[in-house]
């Protein structure tokens, strides 16, 4: 008999694409095959984000250009992962496509539940766990140069914008010494760069070890050259791991460091549990400690009751930090959030998006300028394969997490290596150099 061959595609954030690596190794042992076209795929499963209102309309788009391969050939849909969680009432109405629901915390039940969809029966897992970590499940990659590993799951901070709690559950961390095995095994295996993942990454603890411990410990692994982190809270950054950042060379001077707002008042709404002042102080401590670090960001604009003299707060805060990128999107409302329980979304559409491209522009200036900054320097680049559009050229990243390129010649070494590049031009998004 032919075993079913599954077909996923993964929206959103990186915990999703590690997720997906966790389902392809549930249903791999259970004899499941996977197909990376979906016209000979069984089962289509939807790893799916709740984040952004844009992620949400992607999918149901997905859901619609389904419809007739359902049809023709009894395909069974599966949604899974926060949309699963926070929708899943709208999600299983009569005249629904959908055969499958399973959340974040319900991967295990889906060869159960995937095998009673075959014979016609819908149904869904979607309780949240206060315990379950996955950790004793190796996810399923494809062999590269870099790889997540998420180190905890869940989120405590209640952010009023945020859907994480109510899709992903309380926080909670794996076991110390497995994450390290995990490292040591994609070590083994030629990974160079492992990222250490989750919605509040820096508040993880195992016991007496926090997660300046883990990340000493990982930047530790023999075969490892680097380790990465994200997304981390302002609220998390004592000074050991300032220092571990700062100190070990294997750890990266990259930190994003998600803002949201600049002015107080939209911080105190959003219930961040920072001011504008204690933010910008830890951005002194972290660049006076750490000169060499790249600072990235998230923004939120237009969030409920925002007014034009506090966007303009975001703006000067922007100004004086010169990030070098940003993640600037639209306040969307997202359902079960506090903000949504609690306040109206009452800023208009237009203003929101003339807000937002006001910000974008301006980033994109001081992306450039902070780029042709690098003209002249070598820096140390960690070769990741050929670049997307030109197969003359590898692509990898420098220390800092800036894309870099440069010409493959007959001295270059292969993916996995790191080598010294010297930038010869810059754009936005991409640095251009020569091997050294």
């Amino acid at each position: 008999m032919r075993a079913p061959h599954v077909f996923i595609e993964t929206f959103g954030c990186q915990m999703n694409e590690y997720d997906t690596e966790l389902v392809r190794s549930i249903l791999k042992e259970k004899g499941y095959r996977f197909t990376d076209a979906v016209e000979t795929a069984d089962v289509v499963l939807l790893n799916t984000c709740a984040i952004r209102e844009n992620a949400h309309n992607k999918v149901y788009g997905h859901l619609g250009a389904l419809k007739p391969l359902k049809k023709d050939k009894g395909l069974v849909i599966g949604v899974l992962g926060c949309m699963a969680q926070n929708l899943k009432k709208d999600l299983l109405e009569d005249d629904s496509l959908i055969d499958v629901l399973a959340g974040p915390d319900s991967y295990r039940s889906l060869p159960e539940l995937l095998e009673k969809a075959a014979a016609g029966r819908k149904g869904m897992a979607v309780d949240l766990s206060e315990y379950e970590t996955y950790a004793d499940i190796t996810p399923d990659r494809i062999e590269g140069v870099t790889a997540w590993i998420a180190v905890m799951r869940g989120c405590d901070n209640f952010c009023t914008f945020c859907v994480v709690p109510y899709t992903r559950g309380r926080e909670r961390s794996r076991d110390f010494d497995g994450v390290v095995r995990e490292a040591e095994a994609l070590a083994a295996s030629g990974c160079r760069q492992v990222t250490l993942l989750g919605q509040n990454v820096n508040s993880y603890r195992d016991g007496a070890r926090d997660f300046a411990d883990l990340l000493l410990a990982v930047a530790d692994v023999r075969g490892i050259e680097r380790v990465r982190f994200t997304s981390p809270h302002p609220k998390d950054f004592p000074e050991k791991l300032l220092e571990a950042v700062a100190g070990h060379p294997g750890i990266c001077k990259h930190i994003h460091l998600p803002l949201q707002a600049g002015s107080d008042r939209i911080l105190q709404l959003m219930d961040r549990t920072y001011t504008r002042a204690e933010y910008l102080a830890l951005a002194g401590r972290i660049r006076a400690r750490c000169p060499e670090i790249v600072l990235t960001t998230d923004i939120i604009v237009g969030f409920c009751s925002e007014t034009d003299a506090e966007f303009a707060e975001t703006e000067d805060l922007m100004r004086h930090m010169e990030y070098h990128s940003a993640y600037i999107f639209k306040y969307s409302e997202r359902k079960n959030t506090i903000a949504a329980r609690k306040y109206a979304d009452d800023v208009p559409d237009a203003v929101k998006s003339e807000r937002v491209t006001k910000l974008i522009e301006f980033q994109r200036a001081v992306s450039l300028k902070k780029n042709r900054e690098m003209l002249g320097k070598t820096v140390d680049v960690l070769v990741e394969g050929e670049a997307k559009r030109s197969s003359d050229r590898w692509m990898g990243r420098t220390d800092g997490n800036i894309v870099a390129m440069f010409p493959k010649t007959s001295t270059t070494r292969k993916p996995r290596s790191l080598v010294s590049v010297r930038i010869t031009d810059a754009t936005i998004t991409t640095l251009y150099g020569e091997l050294v």
